[in-house]
């Protein structure tokens, strides 16, 4: 039986976000390609080709749509329309966000947390493996300081710091912490690519910060949590979310909080104004 390399089958496809783009015919046409160069013996390790940033920049006006738009704001399948949402309830908790509005990056996150807990994982890191990337339903640009300051009313600050600052560090290899920089992202961004002057700013200032563990170990859980076919419930991690996630009394975008305005939006995606 061909045994697949799953990271460099989906790296070969332009990485994780060019895969969710596909339609299921042309994954299992790829899939059945891949297969078939591996059993005739043409898929021996050769050198990788990966774009420039200026190649990358330059397919910008092709899509209909901007690489930074939250899940909930458009469908990039071609002539895709988006779905009627789920209404959500009077006094949504998390929960309700995470099964309602989360669903795209669902699977990812829980397969991250999963990993960060069969790990021996602090309880921090495996709330923020599993929070990480759920603000992609809002935006995806600066996700990470975007999704800290989404959770940060209502988790510890040690949780909201390692979402944050997980964005930058995934651009620096720490291959004693079992990360290196992935391909997925020389093909995302450019082989050539230079993260911005704030990502730099951030790296320089982690390397010596007391919690720079916490956002390295959602980097690592974050990079081997692609596997397709995999499921993980939300079950095992219920106890540490309600241990570490206040959720307001009110519900989330009904309280006073200083972000209940990005809850609502996540909430109300179709509202024009």
């Amino acid at each position: 039986m061909i045994q697949i390399d799953r990271r460099l089958f989906i790296a070969g496809l332009g990485g994780a976000a060019a895969v969710k783009m596909m339609s299921h015919e042309a994954k299992a046409e790829a899939l059945e390609s891949y297969m078939m160069q591996q059993l005739n013996g043409s898929a021996a390790p050769q050198s990788k080709k990966f774009p420039k940033a200026a190649e990358i920049e330059a397919q910008i006006e092709t899509r209909g749509y901007r690489r930074g738009v939250g899940n909930l704001f458009l469908n990039t399948q071609a002539n895709g329309k988006v779905k009627r949402l789920e209404p959500m309830p009077a006094k949504p908790m998390f929960l309700d966000f995470f099964n309602l509005r989360m669903q795209n990056t669902q699977n990812h996150v829980l397969q991250s947390a999963n990993r960060a807990l069969k790990t021996g994982m602090t309880e921090e890191v495996i709330l923020a493996c599993l929070l990480h990337d759920t603000v992609h339903a809002l935006i995806k640009t600066d996700h990470g300081y975007w999704g800290a300051q989404l959770y940060a009313p209502y988790v510890p600050e040690k949780v909201s710091f390692a979402i944050r600052y997980h964005q930058a560090l995934r651009f620096y290899d720490d291959k004693e912490a079992g990360y290196e920089y992935p391909d997925l992202y020389r093909n995302m961004f450019g082989e050539d690519y230079v993260p911005s002057p704030h990502i730099q700013a951030d790296y320089k200032m982690l390397k010596s910060h007391k919690w720079y563990t916490e956002p390295r170990m959602v980097t690592v859980n974050d990079l081997y949590a692609f596997e397709p076919g995999v499921v993980v419930t939300i079950d095992p991690f219920r106890e540490i979310i309600a241990k570490h996630f206040k959720n307001p009394k009110e519900g989330l975008g009904n309280d006073s909080s200083p972000v209940a305005h990005m809850w609502r939006t996540i909430a109300m995606p179709d509202n024009p104004l």
